[in-house]
């Protein structure tokens, strides 16, 4: 597919190209870019929403700073699609989340333009930061410093610590706030309430509208108009929004808020605000899935939709009828059940409860169910405060997401052996979100800690009665990471019943070689042990259910019957399943040809997974090889 480009974005490959355009040119090309993003989008998925609702932000950065001298630093990276495409990207857009392709987020090796690297939120302000003090070390006073961050970054603990840190620095820092009132849900908690508040304030607004003018023209008020402007501005805040302003507690210089999606008032607003020195935030209101029909009225579906028509913005249908559902729907489904029954579960996500599906029991029992905005921190320890009051919180986290609250998963939830249980969605590779989003490393990170049981189920069965074991009385810290995508059971929905913790189970007899599976990849097992079988070789295969505790049984059994055994995992294989196993051997002084495949020790980009699973050498090929390989060498 080669995408269409309108007259004017034919002509634009470089900032250098953009400064070329008259003013009024920009609305132009803003729709030009749109209708661009829309039309790749509808073929290749990728995050539509937030991205469309950033165009006209990205257009009038790139007009008014001199990048890439001038550095800005989008956060998460959902929103910077026309950045890539402004920035030397557009011919390889369509490649965008594909392999091998260009990555969905800001990536510095990709591109100059790309000031840092992002897809984790909350993180630009302190990247900015950091680069605006090292250039005034370095005497680049001249160099200007811009972080984007969307609204629902900033519940995002990170942020505040930057804002904080920023007010004393005196840097050259520009933080844009672009306020759309949406993640992937709605948004929630205080500062959403706070935003909301002085986007809404009618008074406040049009009295703001006066001093915009005040300021813009500097006619009025002589040279110095923006210090009476400054005064105006405090005095109105705090009277008419009933508080002071929250950022200017933080010695921060507000301006807004203003539409975000006007090219025009933007590029004048921020060449004014340019000449204005220390730290300052602009704050700008923007519709997520701006100029879609569909996108702008259903924000959370559009948000990453899938293949659509690009004229009507209907999703194409999904044709997986009788097929597995994801392990994703399986969990949302069972939690229900499992709270039905027990009045002590409660359901807690970080922003994530549509992508994990705990939207399901917050529609049913939505006292029960809380969405503490991106704030994984306070996402964990949270969860320990109610467990340590005699609930049992099922705390729903993207894998990835789980590393920026592995402090507390140590000190406020093992350490005290409370019964929180972590279901961490999207473990291992996730496919087209690439590298930031990989759930690599959970397995590594875990399995070290103290009073800590950690699971992964082969299909949904074992998810459900690990979910069932997870919730008994008195089980303690209990950690369950799933795949993201569809399980092997289309009648999933089986009786639950408790597991033995730390035990696992026998798929296959065998007298050549052992395998050894942890989680769904034991599926590629039961498929390459059957292709083994047909070549002449019996191979043994254990599903070992429990990372921690190992079934030290079952390993006894193992190493006295096999001296050649492989080890499959969907994480990393430095330090995780395969790295346990050789530790048993070596404390219990086993010899054996063991050899490990999962993760190598590297980052793996975007592409879908099963291009990524056979990257990396343990889907059904890479087994299959990998056995025989081993079977016929000398021991």
């Amino acid at each position: 597919m080669t995408p269409h480009t309108g007259p004017l974005l034919t002509s634009i490959n470089l900032p250098s190209d953009l400064k070329k355009l008259k003013l009024d040119e920009l609305p132009k090309l803003c729709e030009e870019i749109r209708q661009f993003i829309i039309e790749v989008m509808s073929v290749n998925p990728g995050h539509l929403g937030a991205s469309l609702g950033a165009i006209e932000l990205a257009v009038a950065l790139q007009y008014v700073y001199d990048t890439p001298f001038d550095k800005i630093i989008w956060d998460v990276g959902h929103q910077a699609y026309a950045h890539k495409i402004l920035t030397g990207r557009k011919d390889r857009f369509e490649t965008i989340r594909t392999y091998k392709g260009i990555s969905g987020f800001p990536r510095m090796s990709e591109s100059e333009y790309d000031a840092f690297g992002v897809g984790h939120s909350s993180t630009s302000i302190s990247a900015a930061l950091g680069m605006a003090v090292a250039a005034k070390l370095s005497g680049k006073t001249d160099r200007h410093h811009v972080a984007v961050i969307g609204d629902g970054a900033m519940t995002g603990g990170m942020a505040m610590e930057a804002l904080n840190n920023a007010g004393v620095s005196n840097a050259n820092l520009m933080v844009i706030l672009n306020d759309n009132q949406i993640a992937i849900d709605k948004n929630v908690g205080a500062i959403k309430d706070y935003l909301a508040d002085i986007v809404t304030s009618r008074t406040y607004n049009k009295f703001r509208d006066k001093i915009w003018l005040a300021m813009g023209g500097g006619t009025k008020y002589g040279k110095n108009s923006r210090a009476i402007v400054k005064q105006l501005g405090n005095a109105v805040k705090t009277t008419l929004l009933k508080s002071g302003n929250l950022f200017e507690a933080f010695n921060f210089r507000y301006f807004g808020p203003v539409d975000g999606n006007d090219v025009i008032r933007l590029v004048k607003l921020l060449k004014d605000m340019n000449d204005i020195k220390g730290p300052k935030l602009l704050h700008i209101h923007t519709v997520k899935g701006k100029g879609f029909e569909k996108a702008e009225k259903d924000q959370t579906v559009y948000h990453a939709p899938g293949i659509f028509d690009k004229t009507t913005g209907t999703i194409k249908e999904d044709k997986c009828q009788g097929l597995a559902p994801k392990y994703q729907t399986v969990f949302g489904r069972t939690i229900i059940e499992l709270a039905e029954a027990n009045p002590k579960i409660v359901g807690i996500t970080p922003a994530m409860s549509t992508g994990c599906s705990l939207n399901l029991m917050m529609a049913k029992i939505p006292d029960r169910t809380f969405d503490v905005g991106i704030a994984e921190q306070h996402a964990v320890t949270f969860s320990a405060g109610m467990a340590a009051s005699g609930y049992v919180p099922f705390c729903n986290i993207y894998s990835t997401f789980m590393q920026r609250g592995y402090d507390q998963v140590i000190h406020d939830v093992a350490l005290q052996k409370l019964n929180v249980v972590f279901c961490l969605d999207r473990g291992g590779l996730v496919g087209e979100d690439g590298a930031t989003h990989h759930g690599a490393y959970d397995l590594v990170y875990l399995r070290c800690i103290p009073n800590l049981i950690v699971a992964s189920p082969m299909n949904e069965e074992e998810l459900r009665n690990m979910m069932f074991t997870a919730q008994l009385k008195d089980m303690g810290p209990f950690a369950i990471r799933y795949p993201k995508g569809r399980g092997v059971m289309p009648k999933w929905k089986t009786p639950m019943v408790p597991l033995e913790v730390g035990k696992g189970r026998i798929v296959r007899d065998g007298k050549d070689a052992a395998i050894i599976t942890l989680g769904h990849v034991g599926n590629y097992a039961v498929e390459a042990c059957a292709e083994l079988e047909k070549a002449g070789h019996m191979v043994a295969h254990y599903d070992l259910r429990f990372l921690k505790p190992l079934d030290e049984e079952m390993l006894h059994k193992i190493f006295s019957q096999f001296k050649k055994i492989i080890t499959v995992e969907d994480g990393s294989v430095m330090g995780g399943m395969g790295s346990a196993i050789l530790e048993f051997m070596a404390d219990h002084g086993y010899t054996a040809k063991v050899q490990r495949l999962g993760i190598p020790d590297q980052f793996i980009e975007q592409g879908s997974v099963a291009e990524l699973h056979h990257e990396c050498g343990f889907d059904t090929d890479g087994i299959i090889r990998n056995t025989s390989l081993l079977i016929l060498s000398s021991c």
